[in-house]
């Protein structure tokens, strides 16, 4: 009798492997591609123009879940301030990538939000009543006060991810670090309100 539990046991464990590879094989075709992704340089103007708003948020939820056979990451916001656009009090931004239980995907370059965090982010509707962020990683740019001076200022994420350059056909790290946000906010209008085709 224990041998025929034992062997039930066994075979159920089998199968449970089986399984388990066949899911890893299955995911390893969309993993590949999470890793490939490349974003090129994005200029503010070019940014202001792409985005159907811009504004600064503070995140209020974060949740990751399975959608069309993929991750998708769907996070709150509140609306602090709007800059562009015309937005309602709360609004939600969906972007690939997550962890759903044991399983996480890792899409290089989307922005991560955590509950409490500010934010300014040029977005782009992506669905009736939801959006993405413009840029990714371009797009979103973080608020920090200075605990001694109080001195508001805003870094953007990508300063510290590597992006391609196709007028040098290189991958920099450039971007907007610890600009005060009385300076970032004129610049945001200003590329809002230039002419296209008008570059500072």
């Amino acid at each position: 009798m224990r041998k025929r539990v034992r062997m039930k046991f066994l075979k159920k464990d089998k199968m449970r492997i089986r399984l388990q590879v066949l899911w890893i094989l299955a995911l390893f075709p969309f993993a590949a591609a999470l890793h490939a992704t490349t974003l090129a340089r994005l200029s503010l103007d070019q940014l202001a123009t792409a985005a159907d708003a811009v504004a600064r948020v503070r995140c209020v939820s974060a949740v990751s879940e399975w959608r069309d056979g993929s991750i998708w990451t769907v996070t709150t916001f509140d609306v602090v301030e709007t800059m562009k656009g015309n937005l309602p009090a709360q609004v939600t931004v969906r972007m690939p990538g997550g962890r759903v239980g044991h399983l996480t995907a890792n899409v290089d370059g989307t922005p991560k939000f955590t509950p409490g965090g500010s934010a300014i982010v040029f977005l782009q509707r992506s669905q009736p009543g939801g959006f993405s962020v413009a840029g990714w990683v371009e797009g979103t740019f973080r608020l920090a006060r200075d605990p001694h001076t109080g001195r508001e200022t805003v870094t953007q994420d990508s300063s510290a991810f590597a992006v391609f350059d196709p007028a040098t056909r290189s991958f920099t790290t450039e971007g907007i670090r610890q600009m005060p946000v009385q300076e970032f906010r004129a610049r945001v209008t200003q590329a809002i309100t230039r002419p296209q085709g008008k570059k500072q």
